[in-house]
């Protein structure tokens, strides 16, 4: 007996191929390159001081910045439009180089103030060189999306790997030979243009520079709002810096960095994956009659269930991992790390939240979402500043991303046609089985051992619980992303 393939079927069977392939390239780019990134941070902070990623840090927020405004938000249309992108992609790629001059020439001026704002003058010269990345951005922003938008994940982690190694190697070498926060600097920003060089090489087109006035008006309707939610979160996710900079000094900010940085591995291995996918792959769904809901409430429930473990484990053994992998000059930043594992948690599911919106045209509520979130961090941070240290500041993160973020993200979630309860009880287990971890992690944390023993067993005895109680979300989970063919 034959099975007609109608023709629903087969685009939704050619739709999970793509994106169950590129989400495992993409976590074969996102574990390798972490992995790298975290050998490679733990020898730079036991040849770096404090004091060089404290500098390092000031030259980011800016680069950050501009990054934010870079292209206007206009590149994103690449991966979700629905038709000829050829029709589009030059008036994007004039928009980016355009708006990257004009960022590049406000940084080169302002940098000296802004380096003095952060009690960092030194500063200056780093913030100048670093914020020639954002030109590279603008030029290989259309090749990029490209690769994205193709689902071409296997080739965007030879390019990423190769960036990483390229960089790295360099930022090591400097540092050996004694160039403090220069060496992260250069290393960086050879990083950058080698990806960026790469991505322009190897992507499926290239269309050039053009202008089409009849596209500026739909292309900066779709833009804009990102652009000024992208500004938004910049300042959510740098505003931290800023206030521990300025009130705390740059000692303390590079303690804090190496915490944030720490509290970060969830969300650049999840995040970072699920995100070289997530975006295209909720546009195509929103083109069925169900829409996006149902596949952002699989997503979710996969994205819980990797982030929350992963939290947890910083959470439960922030003090004896930092002083085990970093040493014990870096203890200081054990504390703010256990607090900053909630923030983690927010930041994973705020930006999977991002792209659903997206995806299905809520371009403002994301903008919405991004100015509530910065509300409060504007009053919590400096408040924790001076009532804590740095401390504080992780714990103004903590109260704002479950006081303020998570009713917030629920009514969003609603209003865009996510069944709650239905979202609800896809996360049940994770939740549970975090809670398991925790009391786990914490009882084995009270055993007479040296920290890197409570690491190592309590992480593993810890993780087994947390495998226990979720397994047969992992199971539905690969079932979920395996690649199948239309038969």
């Amino acid at each position: 007996m034959s099975h007609e393939v109608t023709p629903v079927a087969a685009t939704e069977e050619s739709l999970r191929a793509k994106v169950g392939r590129g989400f495992g390239w993409s976590v074969l780019n996102t574990v390798l390159s972490r992995a790298g990134s975290l050998l490679s941070g733990v020898l730079l902070a036991r040849i770096l001081a404090p004091g060089d990623y404290g500098v390092f840090a000031v030259a980011l927020v800016v680069l950050t910045a501009l990054l934010s405004l870079n292209e206007l938000g206009v590149s994103l249309a690449v991966v979700r439009w629905p038709g000829d992108v050829g029709r589009i992609a030059p008036t994007v790629a004039t928009l980016a180089a355009v708006t990257s001059g004009l960022l590049y020439v406000v940084a080169f001026v302002s940098a000296p103030w802004v380096a003095s704002a952060m009690d960092a003058p030194s500063a200056t010269p780093l913030i100048r060189l670093m914020s020639l990345c954002v030109l590279v951005d603008a030029v290989s922003a259309v090749p990029a999306a490209l690769i994205t938008r193709e689902f071409r994940q296997r080739l965007r982690a030879g390019i990423d790997l190769a960036g990483f190694v390229g960089g790295t190697a360099l930022t090591v070498v400097l540092a050996l030979c004694g160039f403090g926060a220069w060496s992260l600097m250069w290393g960086f920003v050879a990083s950058n243009v080698l990806v960026g060089a790469m991505c322009i090489a190897r992507a499926p087109a290239w269309y050039g520079f053009g202008f089409d006035r009849s596209r500026l008006r739909e292309l900066l309707a779709f833009g804009l709002p990102l652009a000024g939610s992208s500004a938004v979160l910049y300042l959510l996710v740098n505003l931290d810096y800023v206030v521990v900079g300025s009130v705390l000094g740059v000692t303390a900010l590079g303690f804090y960095l190496l915490a944030f940085n720490v509290c970060s591995w969830p969300v650049n291995l999840v995040s970072g994956t699920m995100r070289r996918v997530t975006l295209a792959g909720f546009s195509r769904a929103a083109e069925r009659p169900e829409g996006a809901a149902p596949v952002f409430t699989r997503a979710a429930r996969l994205v819980v269930t990797l982030t929350l473990p992963m939290s947890v484990l910083l959470a439960v053994f922030a003090d004896p991992l930092v002083r085990t992998v970093y040493g014990e000059r870096w203890s200081p930043s054990a504390a703010p790390l256990r607090l900053l594992a909630v923030l983690a948690v927010a930041r994973v599911l705020v930006e999977l939240v991002y792209d659903f919106l997206v995806a299905v045209g809520r371009n403002s509520a994301n903008l919405t979402l991004q100015s509530v979130w910065l509300v409060g961090t504007a009053v919590a941070l400096p408040v924790g500043a001076w009532a804590a240290g740095i401390t504080g500041v992780a714990a103004g993160h903590a109260v704002v991303a479950v006081a303020v973020m998570s009713p917030a993200l629920l009514l969003v979630l609603r209003r865009s046609g996510v069944d709650l309860a239905v979202l609800g009880r896809a996360c049940a287990r994770p939740a549970a089985g975090a809670v398991v971890m925790a009391v786990v992690g914490l009882a084995t944390a009270l055993l007479p051992l040296p920290a890197w023993g409570v690491v190592l067993v309590g992480g593993a005895l810890s993780s087994l619980a947390y495998a226990a109680v979720v397994l047969p979300v992992l199971r539905e989970a690969r079932q979920v992303l395996r690649p199948t063919a239309a038969a």
